[in-house]
């Protein structure tokens, strides 16, 4: 599981410093359950095959904090964002996504629905 950066696609900007891409089952369905905590800079980054409503639907059991969630298509274009509340059942995207953010809640004020984001190491 490398490090990533989230970056604005149209200037540059770093929106996260420190994502890990998550490919793995095993790494997706841990996700960040359990954890008391997360940095403003640091997030997950949800990889998928291909894009799905049903399969980057996430759920919220055995959280501790809010989180924002954002989804992306193949091509990096949010498409749907959420602030998602510990111990709600499940969240799913309004369109099909192949990526899933997931971040502090402060997240969702810089991202922009439509808006393309680049992942770098």
């Amino acid at each position: 599981m490398s490090a990533f950066r989230v970056l604005r696609g149209e200037d540059g900007s770093v929106l996260l410093a420190r994502a890990k891409w998550c490919s793995s089952y095993w790494c997706r369905l841990r996700g960040l359950m359990f954890r008391r905590s997360l940095p403003e800079d640091e997030g997950l980054i949800f990889v998928y095959g291909r894009e799905s409503v049903l399969e980057t639907s996430i759920h919220m059991l055995f959280m501790a904090f809010s989180i924002a969630t954002i989804w992306l298509d193949a091509e990096g274009r949010v498409v749907d964002k959420v602030l998602a509340k510990p111990w709600r059942l499940a969240y799913a995207p309004r369109r099909a996504a192949q990526y899933v953010i997931e971040a502090r809640p402060s997240l969702l004020e810089r991202v922009q629905l439509g808006e393309q984001l680049t992942f770098n190491a």
